[in-house]
């Protein structure tokens, strides 16, 4: 796996981190949380940026976004009370899969 790979994946969890400080931060009234947001959603976007020099666009934008969703529904669902379900874990497994393919169709 390249830099520009690991760098990828890096901001797509980065893009977990501030969807879930953004939920946190209850419309920006409370400062960690959202400061947390700012952080993490720039540290995000350098990164795709940074992935974009050697990724096709849509194969990282794909995948970036793949694993924020995903990470930001197993949050939801490990620890912020977000109902868990066969269904929504088979769907998640889906995401996960079309992730996958285009790293590997590359």
């Amino acid at each position: 796996m390249t830099v520009a790979w690991v760098v990828l994946v890096l901001s797509g969890l980065m893009e977990t981190a501030w969807a879930v400080a953004l939920d946190r931060s209850q419309g920006f009234s409370r400062p960690v949380p959202s400061l947390i947001f700012v952080v993490t959603l720039v540290l995000s976007m350098i990164g795709l940026g940074y992935a974009l020099k050697s990724i096709p666009v849509g194969t990282a934008y794909a995948v970036w976004v793949g694993i924020g969703a995903v990470g930001t529904t197993v949050v939801g669902m490990a620890w912020l009370g977000e109902p868990t379900s066969v269904a929504r874990i088979a769907c998640l497994v889906l995401v996960v899969a079309g992730v996958v393919g285009l790293k590997v169709f590359h």
